[in-house]
């Protein structure tokens, strides 16, 4: 047993996103970052997210102010990480916290916006390395596997955009 970890998967969403859901998210966030814009310059001067920031102190807060519009797509989600499958391509990461991101936008071109969002996943038992998979049991474990207590656990395929983002070291009696 090598500890308990919590996964990071972050995923992308621009003007090439399919799915439905990522071009709900792509058009209401580019609409909360267009409107925010003109509340932050209304005679237009500044088109791009970073033009903003660097020359209006305040923009600083479009970050926030757009991510609200990606809150209730979020809780379509229903804790559930998208697209992190197990092996038999369920569904299986949950999670309580994520991060949003506005990675890029334009005033003028919708084509350019590109956002972010982090989703961590509850804690995890990493029992075990398998080639490109993680072998997982839900929550923290350690004590029932020290005892020889049966746990259920799952497997994960490492893929891009999923990273370890904590780990605490399992302690040895």
């Amino acid at each position: 047993m090598k500890g308990i970890i919590s996964l990071c998967y972050r995923k992308v969403i621009d003007a090439s996103s399919q799915k439905a859901w990522d071009k709900f998210v792509f058009d209401d966030t580019y609409l909360e970052f267009f409107m925010r814009a003109q509340y932050f310059d209304p005679e237009g001067q500044y088109k791009t997210l970073k033009a903003l920031e660097d020359n209006i102190p305040q923009a600083h807060q479009i970050h926030g102010m757009v991510s609200t519009a990606a809150i209730g797509y979020l809780k379509q989600l229903k804790d559930i990480m998208p697209e992190i499958v197990n092996v038999h391509g369920k569904l299986c990461l949950s999670f309580k916290r994520f991060k949003f991101e506005l990675i890029h936008s334009h005033v003028q071109n919708k084509a350019e916006h590109k956002v972010a969002i982090y989703f961590y996943s509850e804690p995890l038992t990493w029992i075990d390395s398998i080639g490109d998979h993680l072998l997982v049991a839900y929550g923290n474990q350690t004590e029932a596997i020290k005892n020889g207590i049966d746990v259920a656990t799952d497997i994960i395929d490492l893929q891009p955009n999923l990273s370890i983002s904590f780990f605490q070291k399992a302690l040895t009696l």
